[in-house]
């Protein structure tokens, strides 16, 4: 199964891919109202590939740094340890030229993280996520338990499935739209064994009733492309799961875990993602 990788970007970040649009998006999250010539400054790390896609946004609002991930599928429960990894590379573009180690305390934008949850399986109007979930418990190792956590990052994980959070998507227009075609392509991708047919006539359902009109009008091609390469990685993952499932159940977990990583490897997946799907040490991936 080969995956277009001319296409980077998810039709979530190409359709949110202005500053007004991020505004707009961010007003509705927080249910607040922001000057319309507030800036917003785009600074989404380039280099950031998940799955084979972009599917984050970071940007600077009124003295905030909102790093906004659209989810599809399944949640992530290591959202918060990756979102960790990527604020911490963010902040270290922000902060170029200016001195760590001087006697002024330096000054960051305040963090917030949202996720925006698309995917099939039920999951709650709203869910927080939060790094300490994934701390060991110290008290197993004999130690004390702290009271609070000395680090913590939490993630907003928010359903925007149709019929789901109506006030946010009553609050922007673009992100209801976005849900109305998303919904549309899934229905008939169910209907219809030709996916790139399931697009277009999604695409021709929503020209007809102006949805995300000017935005497919453009980037029709793209948006094809876009959603065909998630269901490839979808299916992708399907394959890799099922294979380390039937691996594991013959010869045993770990034998498992390295097929699944040398298939990874076949299709050219980095460390990275193989680590996460695995827990496999990079070392032992590298020699595959």
């Amino acid at each position: 199964m080969k995956i277009n990788a001319n296409f980077k970007d998810s039709v979530f970040t190409k359709l949110f891919s202005e500053p007004d649009l991020l505004r707009e998006l961010y007003c509705a999250l927080e249910g607040t109202t922001l000057p319309s010539d507030l800036p917003v400054s785009i600074n989404t790390l380039e280099n950031v590939v998940f799955m084979d896609l972009y599917n984050d946004i970071s940007f600077e609002i009124g003295g905030k740094l909102v790093v906004l991930i659209e989810h599809q599928s399944t949640i992530n429960p290591n959202m918060g340890l990756r979102l960790l990894l990527y604020i911490s590379r963010v902040l270290e573009k922000i902060i170029t030229g200016k001195n760590l180690y001087s006697e002024k305390q330096l000054s960051i934008p305040w963090p917030e993280f949202y996720v925006l949850y698309n995917g099939e399986k039920p999951f709650p109007d709203e869910k927080i996520l939060r790094l300490s979930e994934m701390f060991e418990n110290p008290q197993d190792l004999g130690l004390p338990k702290k009271t609070n956590p000395l680090l913590e990052l939490e993630v907003k994980v928010i359903n925007i499935n149709e019929g789901r959070n109506s006030e946010l998507l009553n609050r922007c227009k673009k992100l209801s739209e976005y849900t109305v075609f998303m919904t549309k392509v899934r229905e008939l991708k169910k209907e219809m064994e030709n996916k790139t047919e399931a697009v277009n006539e999604a695409v021709k359902y929503c020209h007809r009733y102006a949805i995300l009109k000017e935005f497919l009008e453009i980037h029709a091609s793209e948006v094809l492309n876009m959603l065909l390469t998630e269901w490839n990685i979808e299916d992708a993952k399907e394959v890799w799961q099922e294979e380390a499932w039937e691996t594991g159940h013959a010869v045993g977990h770990t034998e498992g875990k390295l097929e699944t990583a040398r298939k990874m490897k076949e299709f050219g997946e980095p460390i990275e993602k193989i680590q996460m799907f695995t827990n496999l040490d990079a070392e032992t991936i590298q020699t595959l």
